[in-house]
């Protein structure tokens, strides 16, 4: 079995940038820059055959290059104690669509997509109790992040295995954007 998602990564100097403030929380396992990445689509355990169908259905994907740029950060869930620091993406029509077109394979593969609002963004730490008035500060500080527009020329469907100290990630197959 294969714990597998579906997403997009972000340039490496997007990725250090972000890094750069990722310290300075009490409770947070902030995430390696190198496992920063958009995720479009969580498929979950797939046997070997699914596991076939999934690639053989992502292969027919079609979609322009993107062009995102990143911008805020929040927390997640938002109105309970938070366990999730984020930041988040401007509006991208182009990546919706994108997305659609792969939640449509996904579908005909055989996987259950989920149906909850698709809220795009990157996890920059997983908190255990951090202190409110310390996220709140943290928050504020960098809302006013945004990054440079990024263009990305590719999706990725990557397996995943959860550890003690976090997950690993790795890609399983490159599929090319603007073909």
């Amino acid at each position: 079995m294969r714990r597998l998602f579906v997403a997009v990564d972000i340039p490496q100097d997007v990725k250090e940038e972000l890094s750069r403030f990722c310290c300075g929380l009490p409770g947070a396992r902030w995430v390696p820059d190198d496992q920063f990445h958009l995720t479009l689509h969580f498929i979950g355990e797939v046997d070997g055959t699914l596991y076939a169908e999934v690639r053989e259905q992502l292969e027919d994907v079609r979609g322009e290059l993107l062009e995102m740029r990143l911008g805020g950060v929040g927390l997640f869930p938002p109105r309970k104690i938070p366990k999730v620091l984020w930041v988040g993406l401007q509006k991208s029509e182009q990546l919706q669509l994108l997305r659609n077109r792969i939640g449509s394979s996904l579908r005909r593969a055989g996987v259950k997509v989920e149906k909850r609002k698709f809220a795009p963004h990157i996890t920059l730490a997983r908190l255990r109790n951090t202190p409110r008035e310390k996220l709140i500060l943290f928050v504020a500080a960098h809302n006013l992040y945004r990054s440079r527009i990024m263009s990305i020329d590719n999706f990725k469907l990557y397996s995943s295995v959860l550890t003690s100290k976090g997950a690993v990630h790795t890609i399983e197959e490159v599929y090319p954007l603007g073909e």
